[in-house]
């Protein structure tokens, strides 16, 4: 199974905080727009068949529902998955959460998704590759596979380990590990070898003064990826 245990039960701890939007979840709900209006940007949701890989409790994968798209959203977590499942009875839309890694997903359903999402993940797993090559099997040719993560530098451990987890205490210690960061010359590879052409790519940053996310030019710490299924 390409999942950390230690991983899962740290998410699993807090999964039913995951909708609360002053809880440790707080940055993905302040972020969600943004990459709602990105990924929307790019595809039109509307209409889409989508996969969110490393659905969580849903906050992503609800999001791209309420603008038309018909959602399946997967997860190792079985807590966070029951979070999930439970919010919907609040939200009143129809998602198909499933507890199954995105290998197997792959192996089950090739082929099968105009588009998939892969957000916040790549750096919580052992091997990012096997990931990467799973949402490559998943999306239909010419279908369009996103992924963000952050990038390995200096400036990234400063920002995204010692200043979020530290210093502004916007995430809680621990939770992330910055030999699994990933440059984004390192992902366009993996996407590139399993047929995915990087089309574009947009940084994510967050301002301490005046507490504002943003999406911009700057991918040195947050970034996104737009990649395509070549035909």
């Amino acid at each position: 199974m390409n999942a950390d245990p230690a991983e899962l039960q740290k998410f699993s701890e807090i999964a039913h905080r995951w909708w609360d939007p002053e809880s440790e979840f707080r940055p993905l709900h302040e972020i969600n727009p943004l990459r709602l209006d990105w990924i929307d940007g790019i595809v039109s949701l509307e209409g889409k068949r989508v996969i969110d890989v490393g659905c969580g409790g849903g906050i992503l994968a609800e999001g791209m529902a309420f603008r038309g798209a018909n959602v399946t959203g997967i997860d190792l977590g079985e807590k966070a998955l029951s979070v999930a499942r439970l919010h919907l009875h609040e939200s009143g839309l129809d998602i198909d959460y499933q507890h199954i890694s995105a290998e197997d997903m792959a192996d089950t359903n090739p082929d099968a998704f105009d588009v998939v999402t892969c957000l916040e993940m790549l750096e919580h797993v052992p091997d990012p590759a096997s990931i990467v090559a799973a949402c490559a099997r998943m999306v239909k040719p010419g279908g369009h596979v996103f992924f963000s993560t952050i990038n390995r530098n200096a400036k990234a451990y400063l920002l995204a380990v010692i200043g979020a987890e530290y210093v502004l205490n916007l995430l809680p210690r621990g939770t992330h590990d910055y030999a699994k960061f990933i440059k984004p010359s390192e992902l366009s590879r993996m996407a590139r070898v399993n047929g995915l052409a990087t089309r574009t790519m947009c940084g994510l940053t967050y301002n301490p003064i005046t507490k504002v996310y943003a999406l911009g030019n700057d991918t040195g710490v947050n970034y996104l990826m737009h990649t395509q299924r070549e035909l």
